[in-house]
């Protein structure tokens, strides 16, 4: 079976937009004349990304943080319950507020009506589960232990989430003084300095050196503009391409790590999401390498991933997983030592947890902190920007005052 996308008027007229689930379009017309919709248009719904260009992904349901974490405690919640798969993701779709998790649902129970495995029915939304995901929920059906690893894993979205949004708030002045303050800059340089300085060309009269570059600034951000913002988008569209490339992806991250403060914020961030879904793993049972490749796929950064690859291989010959990580200056020394600690008392997942947390609420404060002496970084920067134009306005009136 497929979910089939529909739009339809209802007895009364008007037009109802929604999906349904059937073995091909034809059915999906029956069933809609049944629930006595006449259908107007009927589809079989894009469950995969839909278009693609390099680096850039078109179509497809998305579904938001919060979206994610309750369709995630949902099936946890309804498969711990002693349901079939197929009956939850039905109960899913009906109950969804969201067009999307509809969608999503029944999408992979589709899948799984199949014959395949929930990990593999999600492979058909890669924009919505991520890699790391899909595994995590493959190890909890392999160790049949899944509605324990899918509660552990909506906790995991949930946090998160809940970073993610704490971020964007705390962002979100720093991006509108941003934008407020390229939008005056370039409404100073493209309309109002042409204007002021008509007077100062009409005079004939050689102007400052900075009234001259004000002047040329000006004239450059006039007529070529519009044509340098399209090559800054396909500069960073072309960048994202190139990055995908293995190699220049890994010196990219390593030019990263090598930033002052931005790599030590980076390694923080990947390691508490390395220790958090280590923990989802040998919390639910799974063997400790079938664990461990798992977590080393939810981190993003290609030289702390060659590290883990080293790791693991490690522990395959018998080291302990302290040991193999205290080797690498990527790693923080705290989390050796913790996990060092949970192995000899052990209360591994423990101390996975609370290292976690740990560098989760030190990635936090390290944002907060940077974004508190952003803001008045960034009004300094635009009150310099304008007193410069200001200045360069005001050297030519200066000079004309001093032959008077």
């Amino acid at each position: 079976m497929a979910a089939f996308d529909y739009t339809a008027l209802t007895p009364d007229g008007t037009q109802q937009r929604g999906v349904i689930e059937a073995d091909s379009e034809r059915q999906a017309r029956k069933q809609l004349r049944e629930q006595k919709l006449t259908p107007l248009n009927v589809s079989l719904g894009k469950s995969r990304t839909g278009m693609r260009l390099p680096g850039l992904r078109l179509g497809g349901p998305r579904l938001g943080g919060e979206e994610l974490a309750l369709f995630t405690r949902l099936l946890g919640t309804l498969s711990a319950s002693g349901l079939p798969l197929d009956d939850v993701l039905t109960a899913i779709a009906r109950q969804a507020d969201s067009r999307s998790v509809n969608r999503v649902a029944l999408g992979i129970r589709a899948r799984i009506l199949e014959g395949q495995s929930l990990a593999v029915g999600m492979e058909e939304f890669p924009q919505i589960f991520p890699e790391d995901y899909r595994a995590t929920v493959g190890a909890g059906e392999r160790t049949r232990h899944l509605p324990m690893v899918l509660q552990r894993l909506a906790g995991h979205v949930e946090n998160r989430d809940r970073m993610n949004k704490r971020l964007w708030l705390a962002m979100v002045y720093p991006g509108v003084l941003s934008v407020t303050a390229v939008l005056v800059v370039t409404g100073l340089l493209a309309y109002v300095v042409p204007e002021v300085v008509k007077v100062f060309i009409d005079m004939k009269q050689e102007l400052p050196l900075l009234t001259r570059g004000l002047i040329a600034l000006s004239a450059f951000a006039r007529d070529y503009g519009l044509a340098l913002l399209l090559a800054l988008l396909a500069a960073v569209q072309g960048l994202r391409w190139f990055l995908q490339k293995d190699k220049p992806r890994f010196l990219f991250h390593r030019f990263l790590l090598a930033v002052p403060v931005l790599g030590k914020l980076l390694v923080s961030s990947e390691t508490a999401r390395f220790a958090r879904m280590l923990a989802i793993m040998l919390g639910s049972s799974v063997d400790m390498l079938d664990a461990l490749g798992i977590a080393a796929k939810s981190v993003t950064l290609s030289p702390l991933q060659k590290h883990l690859r080293d790791v693991i291989e490690e522990v395959r010959e018998g080291s302990a997983l302290s040991r193999a990580l205290v080797k690498s200056s990527l790693v923080p020394p705290l989390l050796p030592h913790l996990i060092g600690s949970g192995e000899a008392s052990g209360n591994l997942v423990e101390m996975l947890d609370t290292g976690a947390e740990s560098f989760e609420f030190k990635v936090q404060n390290q944002l907060s902190l940077l974004l508190g002496l952003l803001e008045p970084l960034l009004i300094l920067l635009m009150g310099a920007i304008v007193l410069t134009i200001v200045i360069a306005i005001l050297l030519p009136i200066f000079e004309m005052n001093q032959l008077v």
